[in-house]
């Protein structure tokens, strides 16, 4: 009998204080590439304000629209991951690393209908509902619960947060929580590997849970130090994330690289090897 079994990735322990080195080499990263990662930063930035400026009047709808378009950050990133990967290859990162990325990744892929080739779109498309669902439940719960109309951020903070009677902001907490830990579960680690190597969209959400699984104090500092630096973004009025997001980026292709063990696997430019696609 043929076992449906894929192997997976093998993923490797670090130890707690590698995420700030992670940081350190993201700013090396950063550096050397210059204005092209900061432009990364800037788009998101731009984004996050076209938001505002829709829902200024709105804060339901606001609170859950800029989380939930964060949720969708890993994919903004990829370009990222993909010139970062270039200097570690000794390769140019330009700009033409950045056009690759996004119009010509799988350009020497032939199966252009096999599930394979459509992981990272897929993929993508997975964190663009959750950040759907995660606005809509926002939005849901600050309408119903709130006691008054929210509709400035000033309202959210004294209606909200600092109602010391109300339960609503720690409720709104807990489930952003609770929808955000698998989602960065299944995604630390998954964007990168499926830009850098040809597995399917299960493998690498899969390795990415075992990565976290393997690690659970630094993985936990990782998360905590991208809310801090994401917080930090969002208080200056979106002007901190042109610097935080490409960092977080970058790091995040480094996280990647100390995390699994991809030796054995298949570059993303390559075809399949045949022992891979059969069932075993």
């Amino acid at each position: 009998m043929k076992s449906r079994y894929r192997p997976l990735p093998s993923v490797r322990t670090i130890p707690l204080s590698q995420p700030l080195v992670w940081l350190v080499l993201a700013w090396r990263d950063m550096a050397r590439i210059g204005w092209l990662s900061f432009a990364h930063g800037l788009v998101l930035a731009l984004g996050g304000g076209a938001i505002v400026v829709v829902a200024h009047d709105r804060f339901w709808l606001l609170a859950g629209a800029v989380s939930g378009f964060l949720l969708v950050a890993p994919v903004l990133a990829t370009s990222l991951y993909a010139l970062s990967r270039a200097l570690e290859r000794r390769e140019p990162a330009t700009l033409r690393v950045v056009f690759d990325t996004w119009l010509h990744w799988q350009r020497d892929h032939l199966d252009k209908f096999g599930a394979d080739y459509w992981s990272l779109v897929r993929f993508g498309i997975g964190l663009a509902l959750a950040g759907t669902g995660w606005v809509l439940t926002s939005a849901a719960l600050i309408t119903l619960y709130a006691p008054v109309p929210i509709l400035q951020p000033m309202d959210f903070v004294r209606h909200v947060v600092l109602d010391r009677e109300g339960w609503l902001f720690e409720a709104w907490l807990a489930l952003g929580g609770v929808m955000a830990a698998p989602i960065f579960a299944s995604s630390v680690v998954a964007m990168p590997l499926l830009l850098d190597r040809r597995v399917t969209l299960m493998q690498a959400v899969l390795t990415s849970w075992r990565a976290v699984l393997a690690n659970p104090l630094p993985l936990a500092l990782w998360a905590l130090l991208i809310g801090l630096f994401t917080a930090l973004g969002l208080a200056s009025l979106f002007v901190g994330l042109v610097f935080v997001m490409p960092m977080l980026g970058h790091a995040s292709w480094h996280a990647y690289r100390d995390l699994v063990d991809v030796a054995h696997w298949p570059a993303r430019e390559s075809e399949w090897p045949s022992s891979l696609t059969k069932e075993r």
